[in-house]
């Protein structure tokens, strides 16, 4: 489909621009078939947790599946972002270079107190890379034995899915 989509763009571009001619192509795109994402079962997001080993790594895979976080915006956080005694933080510009806040678990409330000025999870180059964050989560699905295909966003997808499964509203 995405083939089909992408010739039939050539074509109209080169008849358009190439040529300079006006012809009305009456031919309909193909559409992308949609799938549902790869959820985690609540089990198997617990079982990933208890497969990390690291205490700081364990922390940010929470972090990042029970505020529904993309790894892109877990790496940028900073503790100013942070509104910890109200339970919510900031996602600064994030996806569409948007600002969006999120909720934290009463859980991670403690440790986050702990953290120091600046990115929440520091690395080399100020923050933790993507790819890093990335490795944590493939080597702990392998570890607890997951056999579902899961990725960083997956655990975005889970959050979403066990909200949904406990009556939230959608738009919430």
């Amino acid at each position: 489909r995405s083939t089909l989509n992408l010739h039939l763009q050539a074509i109209k571009f080169a008849l358009k621009n190439i040529l300079g001619k006006r012809y009305v192509l009456d031919i309909p795109s193909t559409r992308k078939a949609k799938r549902l994402p790869i959820v985690l079962t609540r089990k198997e997001v617990n079982s990933l947790f208890d497969a990390i080993s690291n205490d700081k790594h364990r922390f940010m895979v929470k972090l990042m599946y029970s505020a529904g976080l993309r790894v892109s915006e877990l790496v940028n956080l900073k503790v100013e972002d942070l509104d910890i005694e109200n339970n919510y933080g900031w996602v600064r510009k994030g996806k569409g270079n948007k600002d969006r806040v999120f909720i934290i678990a009463e859980s991670l409330k403690e440790d986050l107190k702990k953290c120091e000025e600046g990115y929440l999870f520091k690395g080399r180059r100020g923050h933790i890379s993507v790819r890093s964050i990335q490795m944590i989560v493939k080597n702990a699905c392998r570890k607890a034995k997951i056999k579902k295909r899961v990725s960083c966003h997956t655990l975005r997808h889970s959050f979403a899915t066990h909200l949904v499964e406990d009556n939230c509203p959608i738009p919430t």
